[in-house]
């Protein structure tokens, strides 16, 4: 059953619910699964936060922790 399917079917089972408890349940998930998503969303780094990572990034170089390009694309072939 693909996702269009599933949308009509669970809609024709909501509308089918009397009861108010039910679907103040219902919203609350729909509410907090949005604010879930919401919340993985990118979100922009400051300057300091941009500037630490630099730093820490120059670190690691100088202390040869690092991989190169080759080195990671072996390890995903």
């Amino acid at each position: 059953m693909n996702i269009e399917t599933r949308k009509i079917e669970f809609i024709k089972e909501f509308l089918k619910v009397q009861s108010e408890d039910l679907i103040a349940k219902l919203e609350q998930v729909l509410r907090k699964e949005y604010t879930a998503e919401e919340e993985k969303e990118i979100k922009p780094m400051s300057v300091e936060e941009l500037n630490n990572r630099i730093d820490s990034s120059e670190e690691d170089f100088k202390n040869d922790r690092f991989k190169t390009s080759d080195e990671m694309l072996k390890k995903y072939q």
